[in-house]
């Protein structure tokens, strides 16, 4: 009898998608560590003819004669999420959407393709649950009539076949994870699987004019899970962000191709599923009745929209290593400020556990939290609360001085319009014309901001 020949296997990175031979511990496309995953080699003579239909060619034009337009976008109902989309769904768009189990990715997918099922045709694929498990849902959110086609099935080529027989407006597939095509002979969910089931969509949503809405694992790194390419691929990305333990969550543009990025929608999850919260502000500032050492407000920017935060600091005995903890903010940023306020403020922790917090649950990137944070935890250091109604913004420098932040009049508006009377900014942000209620405090340098809160 002929010896089978036996299966090849070749290792794929999970970040890029670069494959090699043998397996490495680094991988040679993108660098990254213990990233090969072993999966079967295709056979050859497959690939090149595979889904050719699909790709259609279009005929080389000159960018100027191009018809520029801006493209029509549909509210999805959900004015939240609308905000992150950049105003709403976009035709022949393709949005990866991913966050942690239980989080509630399902829940307002279901939501935005009941609202938008009642203008035009809408089809939701899972490959997770069957079509008894998705009703049973919807009947709990209080969708009962809801117009939304459902398909249960994972196979690539009958969801290609549906969207063409059923050509709806908008499709959601939950999730892409566990998608696989008879073209390859890997498992649902590896490397090959994903980034060829995410392409041929891809391609499928741009000739037919369908929006689809591609569900992602995430890894316990918080990542989406599969290779990287996969955020290349599509249009828009979003991420859920918050704890499955808290009732709020956040959903982050990362990438946007019709809108703005780093874009954020706040919801609260009832019993009646996600609901957008009008005034996002209220969930990140404590109820304190009297203002309390270590804590001080901030106005931050989240795409278009000014945000109030409030920042704790507390600062403790420590023994020979004191820690640095920060929870919200970078751990890095929140070293090197304490660097500045030594040398440029004479304000020495070097003995003492620092521990930096943004209340409820917000994560904060951009630099003009540097003040406020600061001035927490001289704050909580000197055991000295900040006045009623106070808050600042700004970027510290290595040399001292305070920064000017972007759109610092939204900002100094959102505050005022809150009830908060007293603010110290930096220079190059104090306003022309005064705003009615707000006393503004203009800094250039660390040591003016610590003098004059001391003052306060």
């Amino acid at each position: 009898m002929a010896r089978m020949a036996k299966e090849k296997s070749i290792y794929s990175c999970s970040e890029c998608g670069a494959s090699s031979p043998k397996w490495l511990g680094k991988c040679p496309g993108c660098g990254a560590w213990n990233t090969l995953v072993e999966t079967l080699a295709e056979p050859g003579g497959t690939g090149k003819n595979r889904f050719q239909s699909l790709a259609r060619s279009q005929p080389v034009a000159t960018l100027s004669e191009i018809e520029a337009s801006d493209v029509a976008r549909t509210p999805t109902g959900i004015a939240e999420l609308d905000r992150v989309l950049g105003g709403g769904i976009v035709e022949g768009g393709v949005v990866l959407i991913g966050g942690d189990p239980g989080i509630g990715k399902s829940t307002l997918l279901l939501q935005a393709l009941d609202a938008l099922a009642r203008q035009m045709k809408a089809l939701y694929v899972t490959g997770e649950e069957s079509g008894a498990q998705v009703a049973l849902r919807s009947r709990r959110l209080g969708l009962e009539a809801s117009q939304v086609r459902v398909l249960a099935e994972i196979q690539l080529e009958r969801i290609l076949a549906t969207l063409e027989s059923e050509a709806p407006a908008v499709c959601v597939i939950d999730s892409i994870q566990t998608l696989y095509s008879e073209q390859l002979s890997s498992a649902p969910g590896s490397v090959a699987q994903v980034r060829e089931c995410a392409a041929h969509l891809t391609r499928t949503a741009k000739a037919s004019g369908t929006t689809v809405i591609l569900v992602g694992h995430v890894t316990k790194d918080g990542q989406l899970a599969g290779p990287r390419v996969l955020e290349h691929i599509v249009d828009t990305v979003l991420y859920f962000e918050g704890d499955t333990h808290s009732s709020f969550r956040l959903v982050r543009a990362i990438k946007n191709r019709f809108g703005a990025v780093n874009e954020i929608g706040v919801f609260a999850m009832t019993e009646r599923g996600l609901k957008g919260v009008a005034n996002p502000s209220a969930i990140f500032l404590s109820t304190h009745g009297e203002p309390v050492p270590g804590a001080c407000v901030l106005v931050t920017l989240e795409g278009t929209r000014p945000l109030l935060v409030e920042v704790q600091a507390l600062v403790d005995g420590g023994g020979p290593s004191p820690r640095r903890l920060s929870v919200g903010l970078e751990r890095d940023r929140l070293a090197m400020l304490l660097a500045v306020l030594h040398r440029h403020a004479g304000i020495a922790t070097f003995d003492q556990d620092v521990f930096v917090n943004a209340v409820g649950g917000v994560r904060i990137s951009e630099p003009a939290a540097d003040l406020a944070v600061m001035l927490a935890i001289q704050g909580s250091l000197r055991a000295r609360p900040l006045p009623r109604g106070f808050f600042a913004f700004g970027e510290v420098g290595l040399a001292g001085e305070v920064r000017p932040a972007p759109r610092g009049q939204e900002r100094l508006k959102e505050a005022a319009k809150l009830g908060f009377s007293v603010a110290v900014v930096p220079q190059a942000n104090v306003p022309k014309k005064p705003i009615e209620g707000l006393t503004i405090h203009a800094v250039e340098r660390v040591e003016q901001a610590i003098e004059l809160v001391r003052n306060l």
